[in-house]
């Protein structure tokens, strides 16, 4: 689908010719597939977080100096001396493996972003947050300008552009995608995916 980009002027938008009938992918579909809080935020890559003794001592227990956010290497090892942790600790442990895997989803040596990692000290905060516009983001910024004719990489929820194809091309869906019955919500949920 890539290969068959069209040029267009929207920098979070693409669109792909499919035969006669050219497919977009944006926040709006991007948000129906997934079902992820993609809601209007300020400032949205760089909330206000405080630097509080409780973040710091967190960011000791990771292992991580208080200026940069985990790497997934730094998470793996995390969860293999977590056990004596407390339940909050660990559940910020989780929702770091999550953001630094599927929101940033980036290599597992990178550094993640220590502004929107801070957020997971709030654990409210934490879930309620327009994550599905920060993955999004993140997804696009990937996508945009890449040189189809190399090799590359996508950094974050990259599954969603997997059914996204499997919607636009339902013939492939059908043979690839291995659709579950009954299509659960989101749509997301629809596919088994395949090798």
């Amino acid at each position: 689908m890539l290969c068959f980009k069209l040029d267009i002027k929207k920098k979070y938008e693409l669109w792909c010719l499919v035969g006669p009938q050219p497919a977009r992918f944006s926040l709006i579909e991007f948000k129906h597939l997934n079902g992820l809080n993609c809601d209007y935020i300020e400032n949205l890559e760089n909330p206000r977080c405080e630097l509080t003794e409780e973040t710091i001592a967190f960011w000791r227990l990771l292992g991580v100096g208080i200026d940069v956010g985990p790497t997934t290497e730094q998470i793996i090892a995390a969860c293999k001396r977590c056990s004596e942790w407390s339940r909050d600790d660990r559940m910020r442990l989780g929702y770091l493996a999550i953001f630094t895997g599927f929101i940033e989803g980036r290599k597992f040596s990178t550094v993640t972003r220590a502004s929107l990692a801070r957020l997971m000290m709030d654990l409210e905060e934490f879930e309620n947050y327009p994550w599905g516009r920060v993955v999004f983001k993140v997804l696009m910024d990937s996508l945009w300008n890449k040189d189809l004719t190399k090799s590359y990489t996508i950094d974050g929820f990259v599954q969603v552009i997997q059914v996204w194809v499997y919607y636009a091309l339902p013939e492939f869906g059908a043979e690839y995608g291995h659709p579950v019955q009954n299509k659960p919500s989101p749509p997301l949920l629809a596919y088994n995916g395949g090798k």
